[in-house]
């Protein structure tokens, strides 16, 4: 079962987006920089990143959801089986392992191992 780890917002403008979502949630982010907030809703990261210009082999700065599940390079594999593609393949980031692909609209998922 996967469930929504995060949902990562990137913006041009992070401290306009850090006031819609204080008021929207009604609570202050967990973590907070100059290019950077995260707020809980729930058990769900609801993260502000700071656009920027992606670099020769950088991930995408665009918004996305994050999926949470045990092994991403399983998932990777089954998913692939059912004929979806995986545009970036699993890696491990500062962050954790990570995967990500695209759904039939080309909004950016990420595969996050929990």
């Amino acid at each position: 079962m996967k469930s929504v780890h995060e949902i990562a917002l990137f913006t041009s403008n992070v401290q306009a987006m850090i006031g819609f979502y204080r008021k929207l949630l009604e609570a202050e982010p967990v973590a907070k920089s100059e290019g950077m907030a995260i707020f809980m809703a729930g058990t769900t990261k609801v993260m502000i990143h700071k656009s920027y210009e992606p670099k020769p082999g950088e991930l995408p700065s665009e918004s996305h959801l994050a999926f949470s599940v045990k092994n991403v390079d399983e998932a990777c594999n089954d998913l692939q089986a059912q004929g979806l593609r995986v545009e970036i393949a699993p890696n491990n980031y500062y962050w954790g392992r990570s995967a990500y692909l695209r759904d039939p609209d080309g909004h950016l998922i990420e595969l996050s191992q929990s």
